[in-house]
């Protein structure tokens, strides 16, 4: 017959100062629950801390509303040409629409990449 272990309970209490020290301690880890994070401290085993680095997390920020921004003035921009495209009874705007066709397009490829590389560092020093 094989023995079954079952897992044992331990249960303390601390005063709310000592739990918000130890909520505050636990947050800067990597560990996900509470309690992996308290039985690797009281097996004295390695916890890995979470290291922030300040001028990295303000760029994030400032990138994040430079990309809502791109994405804004992008939107802004497709809606002027396309309403520029409904003015086709206007010789110069339907001239200066087709001269300028390439730019258009590149503008437009151009903030696609950088929009996609500004999702790809956020998503990178969000999961850090």
């Amino acid at each position: 017959m094989s023995e079954h272990k079952i897992p044992s309970w331990i249960s303390f209490r601390v005063k709310p100062e000592e739990y918000q020290k130890i909520q505050g301690l636990f947050s800067k880890t990597t560990h996900r629950k509470l309690s992996e994070y308290a039985r690797n401290v009281l097996l004295q085993k390695p916890v890995i801390f979470k290291i922030r680095n300040e001028s990295a997390d303000q760029f994030l920020i400032e990138m994040i509303g430079l990309k809502k921004e791109l994405n804004a003035i992008g939107n802004n921009y497709n809606q002027a040409v396309r309403k520029l495209h409904t003015l086709n009874h206007i010789s110069e705007v339907k001239w200066w629409l087709n001269s300028h066709e390439q730019l258009h397009q590149s503008f437009l490829q151009l903030t696609e990449v950088i929009y996609q590389k500004l999702n790809e560092i956020h998503r990178q020093w969000s999961s850090e």
